[in-house]
């Protein structure tokens, strides 16, 4: 669990948030969020933080970032989008966590459309090992008649792929933040950009060299619906998204599945659907509805009257409010899978049911650690 020394009871802003996470972690219950396992399991999530941090409201206070941290504590492993080149906000949220847990960031994307943003793995490292691998992805240069190379266009923010183990599971993970552009469904330039990112993480993981052989591609996609072209951009290239994560809507209106988290896993193929997933609807808990008269003066003169001088209605208010508090927590919920990564009494099983006879050069029972 986070620490939550910073909290002054004393102060308004310290009592509240004493409150809220409170209701959090009744929440999590209520959420059906499981708890977290010391080997048997491996929770994983992804969750889009907007602008993590933006000052376009204001620099986060110590309240939403407590909340962040304790979301974030529930699981073992969560990929973050939508990081700012300044780290800030990441560190306090490091430090909220505290010093067992590690993180993994790329470089930031230049361009408009990169917007300067990074992605992150953030990880319990008392369960979960960095395996070594780390990377960006580049897309690889078509090649032209005459065996000419031609540079190919390269997705707008470039994806993070890092390699980590826990228990007897060895998986890459890749994380996403696929561009949005025109607010219709099937964007163009955003299947585009599932399909070659898709596309080119299936060939990866079918090499003899893999690093792993299980794949997991999460993240933001920008769907907006399941039945949707962008969705099977993903599948079309043998992805495995199961049925739980596809019930998920996780905008914070709760109308769009733009988060996703799929799969080309042969070693855990078959007990997917074992397992729960969810996304967890923090709103509930904290910057609720009923909150809004209690954030008047956090939220400042803008809350009141708009840039021009105009005085907001209570109707007004309201939207303010619902747009300021997405960029205290997020316009993203977190989507989360459970997995089993204990493998061991498969594993004994294989060695009873071997025959008797010489030791042979290679274990056909192999634990998945090692494919």
């Amino acid at each position: 669990m986070p620490f939550y020394y910073s909290i002054d009871g004393r102060k308004p802003e310290g009592k509240r948030t004493a409150e809220g996470l409170l209701r959090l972690k009744k929440g999590f219950v209520e959420e059906n969020v499981p708890e977290r396992s010391v080997d048997e399991t491996l929770l994983l999530g992804t969750w889009n933080i907007r602008e993590f941090d933006s000052e376009k409201f204001g620099a986060r206070s110590d309240e939403p970032i407590l909340y962040i941290a304790e979301i974030i504590s529930r699981f073992d492993l969560v990929a973050i989008q939508e990081i700012r080149d300044d780290l800030t906000a990441l560190n306090r949220l490091m430090k909220d966590l505290g010093g067992w847990w590690k993180y993994l960031l790329n470089d930031v994307t230049e361009g408009r459309e990169g917007n300067r943003e990074r992605m992150a793995f953030v990880y319990d490292s008392r369960k979960i090992n960095f395996g070594g691998l780390a990377g960006e992805i580049v897309v690889p240069p078509v090649r032209k008649s005459g065996e000419v190379l031609e540079p190919a266009k390269q997705l707008a923010r470039t994806p993070f792929i890092v390699g980590f183990r826990g228990g007897w599971f060895k998986f890459t993970l890749c994380t996403t933040h696929i561009l949005y552009g025109a607010g219709v469904p099937e964007e163009p330039a955003r299947l585009k950009e599932i399909d070659v990112l898709a596309e080119f993480l299936a060939a990866r993981a079918g090499e003899r060299t893999a690093w792993a052989r299980n794949m997991i591609l999460l993240g933001d996609f920008n769907i907006f619906d399941t039945t949707d072209k962008t969705m099977k951009a993903i599948t079309d290239h043998g992805f495995i998204i199961p049925d739980q994560i596809k019930r998920q809507a996780s905008n914070a209106l709760r109308n769009k599945h733009y988060d996703q988290i799929a799969f080309i896993a042969p070693d855990i193929q078959d007990k997917l659907s074992l397992f729960g997933a969810g996304v967890f609807d923090y709103y509930k808990y904290v910057y609720r509805a009923e909150d809004e008269e209690r954030y008047a003066s956090a939220m400042g003169p803008a809350y009141l009257k708009t840039k021009e001088g105009i005085e907001r209605d209570q109707a007004g208010r309201t939207r303010y409010y619902r747009d300021w508090r997405t960029y205290q927590m997020s316009d993203h919920l977190p989507l989360w899978i459970e997995l089993k990564i204990d493998f061991s009494q498969e594993y004994l099983a294989k060695k009873v049911a071997q025959e008797l006879g010489p030791t042979p050069t290679s274990d056909p029972a192999a634990p998945v650690v090692d494919h």
